[in-house]
């Protein structure tokens, strides 16, 4: 199953990577952009190749790297220091086209490339990006992507709408998993995260960013099927078994989308 859930981590506060690992988060984003001021950004790079030197499989297995966009200065040496620490997950940053994920490429053949979409340009090449070598998911830079449109941030969503679909669509078309959905700043808002979370997934976005353990298990919780949605997919799956073709559920007939979304949910709820 495709993780649910992104957590942030400052690649400058190794004390803080076992925690996030044993928040929850289904992965783990350690951060050389953003989340690093310039001057820290070497000794961050450290960090994580420390970090990664005495890590077990499962550990890295779930540890994503950001690393700074393709027009940086810090590009190169993050490559590098990911390509001696052996860390293939990489979320690239301001990801505005194929050739950029090429460029990571060059340097980690094996890399496995979420693209973050948060520029107009990014948002223009999503189709290509998407379909790009290397690419395993599209992550939706909700936030940097509203400045960049001049948006209200917090009236972003009308605006950001027609993007999310773009997201979703363009994930489907390249056989991708639905794309990771942005961060909700808001830290103690439980509300406003469930109603970001849930506009997301009214756009085809069903997982998302986190930048606090707090955020991890609520949305866990929001995202899985209820107790009522798992009796009606087995009831669905059971009559469609016992016949094919012709079944009816709660007087809705049972047809193959029907059967698809009773899979779904279950495959949701881990069965």
């Amino acid at each position: 199953m495709a993780a649910r859930t992104y957590l942030f981590v400052p690649g400058n506060r190794p004390e803080r990577f076992a925690k996030a690992l044993a928040s929850g988060a289904d992965s783990v984003v350690l951060d050389l952009e953003d989340a690093v001021a310039p001057e820290a950004k070497a000794s961050a790079r450290d960090a994580i190749a420390d970090w990664a030197a005495s890590a077990s499989a499962a550990e890295r297995a779930r540890v994503v790297v950001r690393i700074n966009d393709a027009g940086s200065g810090e590009f190169a040496e993050d490559l590098r220091s990911l390509r001696a620490a052996r860390l293939a997950l990489v979320m690239l940053a301001k990801a505005e086209s194929p050739v950029q994920v090429a460029a990571v490429r060059s340097t980690l053949p094996d890399a496995q490339v979420l693209a973050l979409i948060e520029s107009a340009n990014g948002v223009a090449s999503i189709d290509e990006i998407a379909k790009a070598a290397g690419v395993v998911r599209l992550v939706f830079g909700t936030l940097d992507l509203a400045l960049d449109l001049e948006l209200d941030i917090a009236e972003q969503a009308d605006g950001l709408s027609h993007v999310a679909s773009r997201l979703a669509i363009a994930s489907r078309v390249a056989g991708l998993a639905c794309p990771v959905a942005g961060v909700t700043p808001q830290l103690d808002d439980d509300a406003r995260l469930l109603a970001d979370l849930a506009w997301s997934r009214r756009h085809g976005l069903h997982a998302k960013l986190c930048i606090h353990p707090k955020q991890v298990d609520p949305i866990h919780v929001a995202l899985a099927p209820s107790a009522q949605a798992l009796d009606w997919a087995r009831r669905v799956l059971a009559a469609d078994a016992a016949s094919p073709g012709v079944a009816r559920v709660d007087g809705r007939m049972v047809d193959r989308p029907v059967v698809l979304e009773a899979e779904r949910t279950l495959q949701r709820a881990g069965h």
